[in-house]
């Protein structure tokens, strides 16, 4: 498979990119001010939340996918060693999954899972074995990439305790086990391709089934004219309409949304396969890149703005710039033209630097993940 190098299409050169990403991985992994890595002891460590001073499973198997996609697999196997030890669970009614949220010193603040934390477990692992080949115990990625996968669709089944994460007769993704909408960025296409390959025999035909029905769901949830998708979604693609028990509205296009238009992106470098959803970044750059200060802001998804502030503005920012991989390059570069607008995007992601300070943890996890994913270092390990 050929990765593209967007920065390279747009004039930077090579020497620059490497550059470029060997200061970002220093700051990300080893800088004593600004590193998200904390190793622990011999063979541990953590991808510490610096907005909420915890661990999430988001950020673990984050960091666990950016190792083996960097080759870094002392670290790779220290964040899965400190994420079985901590915060996978042995017994109750989510055995078999991992508490989505832990106290650095390793105590679980919660006793369920967030499903991107499993899914991308599972795919680090599966990576992991390929690229470097498994061992024993807990380094035995396959097998413990399987019985994620398998927890993650059988459970409540045969006697299984609990309650599964995939809704088996739609197969969408849920929010949590069990609950009846879902969250557009957590479907992930393009690792489903993947899983129907590398799964439990008995499963592969649900995760292709579950990779055409993510692209059609995306199709529906990425609102047809700004290209933006709602936080958290009904399965029938609109924003979901409950108010949580918190008072919080999850219908607008806000922090996790940011990750839909690269999660398309990718799925486009990867298997370029179309079910109306790879139209959706672009009507995203479109809408915003008249003025990148509005998007400051918060939207509902019909591109209303909403009077509050934006969290993770560089999130925004790189995720939205990923999304450029579904716009071919042209040439003669053309003012105005799709390329145009995504080369300009691309062009805005590299002008700016890593977020330093208590915010910084989900903007450079997205920014280190759309710049590996535009250079052609974002990649599957068969």
């Amino acid at each position: 498979m050929q990765y593209r190098n967007v920065f390279r299409e747009i004039g930077i050169s090579a020497e620059d990119i490497e550059a470029r990403l060997r200061e970002i991985v220093y700051t990300f992994f080893y800088d004593e001010e600004e590193s998200l890595y904390h190793p622990v002891g011999d063979d541990m460590a953590y991808i510490e939340d610096t907005g909420n001073h915890d661990v999430r499973t988001e950020g673990m198997s984050y960091g666990m996918m950016i190792c083996v996609q960097l080759d870094k697999r002392e670290e790779f196997n220290r964040l899965w060693k400190w994420a079985k030890t901590y915060m996978y669970m042995t017994e109750g009614e989510n055995e078999g999954y991992f508490a989505w949220s832990c106290r650095t010193d390793g105590e679980k603040n919660a006793y369920g899972p967030a499903p991107d934390g499993e899914e991308f477990f599972a795919m680090a692992l599966f990576f992991a074995s390929h690229r470097w080949g498994d061992r024993e115990g807990i380094y035995a990625y396959e097998r413990e990439a399987r019985e994620i996968l398998r927890a993650c669709l059988h459970k409540g089944e045969q006697g299984r305790p609990g309650k599964a994460i995939w809704n088996r007769e739609n197969g969408q993704i849920l929010f949590v086990p069990g609950s009846p909408f879902t969250d557009p960025s957590y479907h992930l296409p393009h690792f489903y391709e993947l899983f129907s390959l590398w799964a439990y025999e008995e499963d592969r035909i649900f995760w292709k089934k579950a990779a055409r029905a993510s692209r059609e769901y995306l199709a529906l949830a990425c609102h047809p004219v700004t290209g933006m998708s709602p936080e958290y979604g009904e399965f029938d693609g609109s924003p979901m309409r409950k108010i949580m028990s918190c008072g919080e509205r999850y219908d607008r296009f806000y922090s996790d949304a940011y990750r839909t238009a690269a999660n398309i992106g990718l799925d486009y470098m990867w298997f370029d396969t179309d079910y109306g959803q790879y139209c959706a970044p672009l009507r995203l750059m479109r809408f915003l890149r008249t003025d990148l200060e509005a998007a400051r802001c918060v939207f509902e998804v019909d591109g209303t703005p909403v009077e509050k502030n934006v969290l993770h503005p560089l999130g925004l920012l790189a995720a939205t710039a990923q999304g450029a991989l579904t716009v071919e390059r042209e040439e003669p570069r053309k003012a105005g033209s799709d390329w145009d607008v995504a080369a300009r995007w691309v062009e805005w992601f590299w002008q700016q630097p890593l977020r330093r300070g208590e915010r910084r943890y989900y903007d450079n996890c997205l920014y280190l993940f759309a710049f590996l994913a535009l250079c052609g270092h974002y990649r599957i390990w068969e």
